[in-house]
């Protein structure tokens, strides 16, 4: 009679085990950053897929917090958000500044909430970086991010306006 009740305790410590270790999982998926962020529409296209495995462990001094979605990462508790896979946007006003041969376009009209959102110009797909004010410097997150997202192909490039001419 003895072996029954072993075996079930040995049972119920295996089924306790899992259990526990599926809650940290869930409750560690549910509190990401990137839980919640939705990833762009051509987020698993092979383009975007093949940069995640260059993501940076640090961006601006900050540390990456755990890639989600396909083609979505965020570093510094979700401070800094990289989204790939948008729709490449046509010709703007919208300042844009080259760095280190990537073009990105301050979307002006969407930086709110204390967040500036940049977007690649000129490649394909796009890709979108928000900033949380006051987490990191702009320019120090632009130099890290254009590394990763210097192999997207590049079709167009930023003109001032005084390099139009006029009719």
């Amino acid at each position: 009679m003895k072996r029954p009740i072993r075996r079930r305790k040995v049972i119920f410590g295996i089924t306790g085990a899992v259990l526990a270790l599926s809650a940290v999982l869930v409750v560690r998926e549910v509190t990401s950053p990137a839980s919640g962020i939705e990833p762009a529409g051509h987020a698993t296209s092979a383009a975007c897929t093949g940069l995640e495995d260059g993501y940076l462990g640090q961006v601006g001094g900050k540390d990456l917090d755990r890639s989600g979605p396909p083609g979505v990462a965020t570093w510094g508790d979700g401070d800094i958000v990289w989204r790939c896979g948008l729709t490449p946007i046509p010709p703007t006003g919208d300042p844009c500044v080259n760095v280190n041969g990537v073009d990105w376009v301050l979307q002006e009209d969407r930086s709110t909430g204390g967040r500036k959102t940049l977007l690649t110009y000129g490649r394909t797909p796009a890709v979108e970086v928000t900033v949380q004010d006051g987490a990191a410097a702009i320019d120090g997150v632009l130099v890290d991010i254009s590394r990763m997202a210097k192999p997207l192909r590049k079709y167009s490039k930023c003109i001032a306006v005084s390099d139009v001419q006029a009719p």
